[in-house]
């Protein structure tokens, strides 16, 4: 004979009480209200100065900082936006050449990051051969440097780089992309390698057995299942191509191929003559595109740093 078991239909109370438990104990209505205050805690102090910024960008004045708070100054208008796009700095170059200056070498960035990094990253979690530790304690000894500390090496080793009497690889925008580059590696390393060791080696040994080689596996089996991970190393490469300051300023001499964190320097004046609401709209001006770019990758960016670093 047959027993046929009835499954015991939940009360509703009972499941709003297992959707407000985690690990088995029940949040309770304090514990909610203290926890959205907290939240709603670190969002104002987080958009407060983004919302500083902005109330100055559109303040006539050009005054360091509001004198209330008020968000929408006396007089608020977009003059100082369209000055800025117009001619930002004194330098015979527009917004737009700024920014296409600082697009190349964040594309540039970011594609030789993602580029070598997933080879690199591949090679140290799969392949196993000599000095395999040695090459990984070296990459994580790089990444404890700060990217600066570089500067004075890679100046004279890019500079020594010419192209007949004219061309230097060190006062290009390439040369710069170069430089970034090299501070950006050893975290995209690291990262994409913790994430390849998740990825099971049953699939690479199933395609191994079906006649595909390592370059195949790699590009048709590995890359497809890292997708988060490459968004995040693309992202992180273009936010140092977009933000970088320091090689710029060091090894670019001709105003051509000067970028927006050059010509917000740039606009810094001495003895309180900065245009306050021309820097802060210049700010806002060079934080949209990054903003829109991690708006697109969130949901891989997210996955990412999650599984990054399950594996070292």
């Amino acid at each position: 004979m047959t027993t046929v078991t009835v499954a015991r239909p939940i009360p509703v109370e009972e499941k709003a009480v297992r959707a407000g438990t985690k690990g088995g104990r029940q949040i309770t209505f304090k514990t909610q209200i203290l926890s959205q205050i907290f939240c709603i805690a670190v969002a104002s102090t987080v958009l407060f100065p983004l919302l500083w910024v902005v109330s100055m960008s559109i303040d006539p004045r050009n005054i360091a900082k509001p004198d209330g708070l008020n968000l929408i100054p006396s007089g608020a208008s977009l003059a100082a936006y369209q000055a800025v796009i117009a001619k930002p700095t004194l330098n015979p170059i527009s917004f737009v050449e700024l920014a296409r200056n600082s697009i190349e070498i964040s594309v540039i960035v970011a594609l030789l990051t993602l580029t070598l990094g997933s080879l690199a990253a591949y090679a140290l979690s799969r392949l196993h051969f000599h000095g395999r530790q040695v090459l990984m304690i070296a990459v994580l000894a790089v990444l404890m440097l700060p990217a600066v500390a570089t500067l004075a090496p890679l100046y004279v080793l890019l500079y020594s780089i010419k192209l007949g009497t004219t061309w230097v690889l060190g006062n290009s925008i390439l040369g710069v992309a170069i430089a970034v580059t090299a501070g950006t590696l050893p975290f995209a390393i690291w990262n994409m390698k913790g994430y390849i060791d998740t990825i099971p080696r049953e699939l690479e040994e199933a395609a191994a057995v079906d006649g595909a080689n390592k370059l195949q596996i790699f590009l048709f089996i590995v890359l497809p299942l890292a997708k988060p991970v490459i968004a995040v190393t693309a992202f992180f490469g273009f936010i140092a191509g977009w933000t970088e300051f320091y090689f710029s300023w060091a090894f670019l001499q001709h105003p051509a191929d000067f970028t927006l964190s050059m010509a917000l320097k740039g606009m810094v004046g001495q003895y309180g003559s900065t245009p306050w609401s021309e820097f802060a709209a210049f700010a806002v001006l060079v934080a949209i595109p990054v903003s829109a770019v991690y708006l697109l990758l969130q949901r891989y960016i997210v996955a990412g740093l999650a599984l990054g670093g399950v594996k070292g």
